[in-house]
């Protein structure tokens, strides 16, 4: 007796077949058209800015941030504009200063006006200053309606936009250059870093979606690999840690890039 295999097998793996073929593509689809270009204006002091790197240019974190975020399958071009100034405190960031003015005109200057435009904000360090710095030391509560002005300047000026809130980084207890940190500005610096969560939170109902804590995790990093990331520099109290060497840049640059893109997702 001859026995043959039904044909209604074959069919069902051709059809399954067929069905799995146009789910990836329609996947593709969907990925495709959900890519989105994006524009990003750095807020920052000396660290964004990249003091001390041999070539700012190209190493500084804004840099390496970007170059992480154009390896992401959902983000398309990115134009940026490094706005870090070195010394800067959240004083200098205030509605009507020259660096705040500087940073909107740049976001209004991207070829690309349809992108997603994101502001990334790292300031604190130097607010945390014993002395030295403009305002310095910088009282916590001071240093949250300083940061609230700024956000809410950015929001009313820029419509849709994102802010995204990095925590500050660790520098050395015995950090002394042209002003004044030591050990008490470092224990005020971490005292701002709750002020950052609150704050965000508070914005989940006046502006949801569009106010983000940024990277969590370089402070801790910094403090553990100080001796490799970070810059040896001569100060008044001896050798000490503030800016991130080219390799600490890069470590830093991609800590924002991946908090960064996972709010774009």
């Amino acid at each position: 007796m001859q026995y043959c295999v039904p044909i209604i097998i074959d069919m069902n793996f051709k059809r399954t077949t067929g069905i799995l073929i146009i789910t990836l593509l329609f996947n593709s689809l969907i990925t495709f058209a959900q890519k989105r270009d994006v524009n990003l204006v750095f807020i920052g002091n000396s660290i964004t800015y990249g003091a001390g790197l041999p070539d700012r240019k190209t190493q500084a974190p804004p840099v390496i941030c970007v170059n992480y975020l154009k390896t992401q399958s959902n983000i398309g071009a990115v134009e940026f504009s490094n706005q870090g100034h070195s010394g800067y405190t959240t004083l200098d960031w205030l509605p009507g200063t020259k660096a705040l003015t500087q940073a909107e005109e740049a976001a209004k200057a991207f070829t690309n006006q349809q992108a997603e435009l994101v502001f990334s904000i790292k300031i604190g360090t130097n607010d945390s200053a014993v002395k030295g710095t403009h305002g310095a030391p910088v009282s916590v509560e001071d240093y949250r309606i300083n940061l609230k002005t700024i956000i809410d300047q950015l929001l009313k000026d820029f419509a849709g936009c994102k802010v995204v809130i990095e925590h500050p980084i660790w520098y050395s207890p015995n950090t002394y250059n042209g002003s004044m940190y030591l050990q008490e500005g470092l224990t005020r610096l971490q005292t701002y870093i709750p002020v950052i969560d609150e704050l965000v939170k508070t914005y989940k109902t006046t502006n949801p979606k569009q106010v983000y804590v940024g990277d969590t995790k370089a402070f801790k990093y910094f403090e553990k690999n100080y001796l490799t990331d970070l810059q040896p520099e001569q100060g008044k109290q001896g050798i000490f840690y503030l800016h991130p060497n080219p390799t600490g840049a890069i470590a830093l640059g991609e800590f924002w890039g991946k908090a960064i893109a996972k709010v774009l997702k």
